[in-house]
Parts: C-alpha cells; structure tokens; sequence
C-alpha cells in the first residue's frame, strides 16, 4: 500500500511540475512554435529521468534497458525533426520564396505623400514621448506612488492626429496586491504635433495588462482562450471613442515548419474587460493601426532585397542586393501607420538609392527609387549645424516640401528635450535648415531651395483687368508692418487691396469719390497695380532699372 501511496504521489508530483512549467513558459500548443518543441523535449526528458528512478537503473544498466532506449529514441526523432525542420524553413533551400514573400510596388512621391501641416508633423520620438510620459506621471500625486508608466508607447494615428500612448502599470508585486481589485486607473496619451501629454482616467480600470499576475496577465489570458496561436509583439492601442485595447497580431507561417513568418490573424482584447474578439488579418477594424511590427516590415523588405540571386548570392556575390537602412520612423497617411526607412545597397555605402514606405494593418509596401544621403548623414549634416550646442539628432522623419523630398529631424540636448528643428534635403543634403520653431524652419529651409535653384519662383499668369467706378465701401489694415487700404468700388462686389507704401495718394479719398484702378485677381482680394493711371513704386522703379540697364547697354553698342 505504501509503494502505491508513494506511485500515486510521485505521478500528481509529474503532473503538478508539468503543469506549472506550462502555466510559467506558456508555449503554444503547436508544432510551428519552436517553445512547443522545447516544451516536448522537457517532458521525455523528465519522462527519462522518472523511469530511471522508478526502475533505479544505474550507468551500467542504462545502456541494457529497453524502456530507455525507447525513451531517449523519442527524445532523439524530436531533436533531428526540429533540427531538419528548422533547415528546411531556412533561407538558404528557400531563397525565392522568402523573397515573394513581400510584394513592393513602385509609389509616386508628390502623389503618394501630401504635404502635411506642421499641427500633423511628428515632432518627438520614443524617448522624449518617455520623458514627458515620466514627467505627466510625476505629477500625479495621488497615483505616482503606486504607478509607474508602461515602456510601450506605441505610435496611432488617433482623430487623424499622431499620437503615441502607454498604459500604467503596477510599481511592484506588493502595489498590485493592493491595487488589483480596481485595476490600473489610466493610461498616458501625448500628441506628437504638439506635445501635450494627458493622463486619461478611465471609469473602470484595465485588469488585463503585461503587469498584471496570475490569469490576469495579458499572455496567459490569451494563452488560455487560444492554445494553439503563436502571438507576434502586442501593441497598446485605443480606438476612437479612447477605449484602451490590446492589439494581438497571430504568426503565419508560409514556409516549412517554422519560416516565412507573416501574419495570419489578430485578436483583440479589451484591456479592461478581457473580452477578446478574432479576425482575420484582412477583416481587421479600420482604427486598428499596429498589426505588422516595424521589426517584421524590415526583416519581410530585407528578404525581398536580398534574395532576388539567391541565398549564396547575397552572402558571396551579392549583386542587385539591397536592404534597409539602420534605424526607421512612423508616418500616418490616410489613417493608416507606415513605417519609414532607407534603401541602401548591401555593401554599405553613404547613398540611399531609394526608400520604402510599409502599412502597418495592411503589409502594402511602396518604393520610391530617390537616390540621396542616408539617414545619418542627414543626421550628421544637422548635428554639424549646431555643433558649438552638442545637440544629438533624431531619426529622420520623411516629409514632402514643396515636392522635394525632405529629413525632418528634431535636435535634442543632454536632457533629452528637443530644442531645434531641421531640415534637410534628401538629394542635396548639404542644403540644411535651422529653427527653433517647426514654421521658421520650413522658411529657412524654402529660402535655400530658392537660393540653390531647387526651387523657382511660380510664374504669374493672371491677366490685368481695368475698373473705373465710384468707391461705396473704404477700410484699413496692417499687413507684416505696412499699411493697405481696402476699397468696394461701385458695381462690383470684388475687394482691392491698395498699397500704401506703393500709393500714398489713396489716404486722399473717400467713399464717393471715382477712382480708376489696374489690378490682378486673387483669392480673396484684388491686387491694385495701378490707381489713377499711376502704376506702384515697385514697379516703376523695376520699369526704371530695366530702362537704364537697356540705356547702358545701347552707350556700350555706340562705344564699340
């Protein structure tokens, strides 16, 4: 009775160590993931280790044992099938295919990337979101002691706005004990345009979290509801009415065992609730942003630039290679979150020879044959700007400015506050511009492409209409320091703008008097080029120069 007391008790003992490798390592029950292998070669080890106890089998007996030998030939079929598995799902017998894994299609710059306002230009990274996150946090007397912020900060386009947000999570193991009835009260959300930072309290707190223990940590709840899915990196999302969600993309594997890793599904789970709601990739609500991770982008774009050859071409040869630059950025078009970066050739040069833009909800991939400087160089060219201040440059952001392609980056001090902005073309990056605000650079940034020819002024087509009435309505404005008078005149319902400067002789009239004025059609108001017969200063004295330069020119004939 006792040695079945004892063999009951040493199978519970099995099962409980079973079960709580499990419950910690949570593998998925499936033989794409390689933990679920690990996990199977544990369990005949431990299957070895229990038989050789029970039968206490010494090192001599070992190799006499027949129930061994069929235990150690199992774990052996598992370790060549994982080994010959992982081969076979490599690159190097499955070149082409890695390669079609992403499709690229060629995207038109101007067309593709509109020219955003400054109140939709990202202007921080992930590290400074973190400090001003920090810094919203520290003020929060009432919760700093129990919280802290998440490191997630993932980057959405929320309202047509980019934003990056971060839930709470518990400072310890004792704070959540505490605190874990409510769950965490708040999550971090911090435009990136213009730098505010909200801590957005929730009616109900998020119970479902990273930080979170027990059933209620997020990967053990989706462990428990979906045994079988092989989770990529989840990201923190909110939707449009600012509900807090867990974004959880599910691997797709479409070569052999364990390669050509896509994606396939995604759940969504409710961060407060735990609800959790299954789509396929393609089904994915339109507000979700982060299905594909920059990280998986970048290695999928990768295959396909290095792999056209084959694999030993891209390793010895590698002609017609390309790949991605180090370092990427986020750019929100149409709703949607694309990832950034550089296209280089594979030997490493300082050119990029074009760049990619990546959907994070949709894998569509764009690229834009621009050949120009890599990012850090553009980096460097900013930071040689302002090197007497020993500011770091950020990652570029790409931007499109008045059609040329331009690096958007923010120049940060030791603090790790971004203090600068600058510009720099892609093309011709030694053309770079400075400001302390986003609109002095761009005007920095204008003025040099005029001054390098990259930019020309716009010819003006508009023709010159003549008007002779009466004036009914007269009014004045300061426009950038000067004086313009604005007149009706009767029987049209167009407004003229006169020139003080170019017509000092306006202040002479009233509402009555008749007026004959040459003027070009604008937008909103007429420009006077003419009033009474007398055309501006400006342009009488251009009219003068072009007189006397013509004069010059004719002495200068008669001389010869």
């Amino acid at each position: 009775m006792n040695k079945f007391k004892m063999k009951v008790t040493a199978v519970i003992g099995v099962i409980l160590l079973i079960g709580i490798y499990y419950y910690v390592t949570l593998p998925a029950i499936n033989i794409h993931a390689s933990e679920f292998w690990m996990y199977l070669v544990v369990l005949v080890i431990l299957a070895a280790v229990v038989f050789i106890r029970k039968k206490n089998l010494n090192r001599y007996d070992w190799k006499e044992s027949k129930g061994l030998k069929v235990i150690l030939g199992i774990l052996a079929v598992l370790v060549i099938a994982y080994v010959a598995g992982s081969v076979l799902s490599s690159p190097i017998v499955n070149a082409k295919k890695y390669q079609e894994l992403l499709t690229v299609k060629n995207g038109e710059f101007t067309k593709d990337i509109e020219e955003l306002s400054f109140d939709q230009i990202p202007l921080l990274d992930k590290d400074s979101a973190e400090l001003l996150g920090d810094r919203k946090m520290g003020s929060m007397v009432d919760m700093v002691s129990q919280f802290e912020v998440d490191e997630l900060y993932s980057q959405i386009n929320y309202q047509d706005q980019p934003v990056r947000v971060s839930p709470l999570k518990y400072a310890s193991v004792i704070k959540w004990f505490t605190n874990m009835r409510e769950g965490i009260p708040a999550y971090i959300k911090i435009d990136m345009a213009t730098q505010n930072t909200e801590l957005v309290k929730l009616s109900e707190g998020m119970k479902y979290t990273t930080s979170d223990h027990f059933n209620r940590n997020i990967y053990r709840h989706l462990r428990f509801n979906y045994p079988t899915y092989i989770f990529n990196d989840l990201s923190f999302e909110i939707d449009e009415d600012g509900v807090p969600y867990w974004i959880c993309p599910v691997k797709k594997y479409n070569i052999g065992l364990f390669g050509g890793t896509t994606i396939g599904r995604v759940v969504l789970c409710n961060a407060i609730t735990g609800e959790t709601k299954d789509y396929a990739v393609e089904d994915v609500p339109q507000w979700v942003d982060r299905v594909y991770s920059a990280d998986l982008l970048v290695e999928l774009y990768n295959y396909h630039g290095t792999l056209k050859h084959g694999f030993f071409n891209s390793v010895l040869g590698q002609k017609d290679c390309l790949n991605t630059t180090d370092g990427y950025n986020y750019l929100a078009i149409d709703d949607d979150v694309w990832v950034y970066t550089g296209v280089t050739s594979i030997t490493g040069d300082q050119s990029n020879v074009g760049f990619v833009l990546m959907n994070q909800r949709t894998m569509e991939t764009k690229f834009y044959e621009i050949e120009g400087a890599t990012e850090s160089s553009a980096m460097s060219s900013a930071e040689g700007q302002v090197q007497n201040l020993h500011y770091t440059a950020t990652f570029p952001l790409l931007l499109n400015i008045s059609g040329e392609p331009t690096y958007f980056i923010a120049l940060k001090d030791d603090a790790g506050l971004v203090k600068k902005y600058a510009m720099v073309n892609v093309q011709k990056y030694q053309i770079v511009a400075i400001g302390d605000t986003v609109s002095e650079c761009e005007e920095s940034y204008t003025n040099l492409m005029y001054k390098n020819g990259i930019k020309t002024e716009a010819e003006d087509t508009r023709s010159v209409d003549t008007l002779t009435a009466k004036i009914t309505k007269i009014a004045q404005g300061v426009i950038d320091g000067d004086s313009h008078y604005y007149i009706m005149l009767e029987g049209s319902d167009e407004i003229f703008d006169v020139s003080v400067v170019d017509f000092i002789d306006i202040i002479r009239f009233n509402v009555g008097d008749e007026v004959t004025v040459e003027y070009k059609k604008g937008e909103q108001v007429d420009t006077v080029l003419s009033l009474n017969g007398k055309a501006s200063e400006q342009i009488s004295t251009k009219a003068a120069k072009e007189e006397q330069t013509e004069d010059t020119a004719g002495d200068s004939a008669q001389t010869e």
